[in-house]
């Protein structure tokens, strides 16, 4: 049977090849085209014509983040157009893309600190 100390560590090397693994998926969601600002969302909205409603598609952002057209102004949303547009998809695209980069990072965030308690429990053996 291997000692305590020993499986203490065979689990923290497996913890960090899980984190290792977690950042490489990262890295390639990244490398896989645009990926929205932190706490960006699709949002359609309306605006009537003078016959009928048209919907149309915005990138919000909980803060002014997009450049306008006014130098040194910022604004928290991005117009997308109409549905299917090409801007419209690569946006939700990009979306997708943030919830799942935030998703790894949350269980990095996790294995980082299971790792931790593995540590400290070796210490209080000790």
């Amino acid at each position: 049977m291997p000692a305590p100390d020993s499986d203490i560590i065979s689990r923290a090397e497996l913890l960090q090849q899980a984190i290792a693994t977690l950042q490489l998926s990262i890295q390639q969601i990244q490398a896989s085209g645009e990926v929205a600002p932190p706490g960006c969302c699709v949002l359609r909205y309306q605006a009537r014509g003078k016959k009928q409603a048209y919907w149309y598609y915005k990138l919000h952002a909980t803060k002014p983040i997009f450049s306008t057209t006014q130098p040194n102004k910022l604004s928290k949303y991005r117009h997308l157009g109409k549905a299917g547009s090409p801007a419209h998809i690569n946006a939700v695209l990009s979306v997708a893309k943030r919830t799942q980069i935030d998703h790894l990072t949350s269980c990095i965030d996790s294995l980082r600190q299971n790792w931790v308690d593995l540590y400290d429990s070796l210490k209080e053996k000790k």
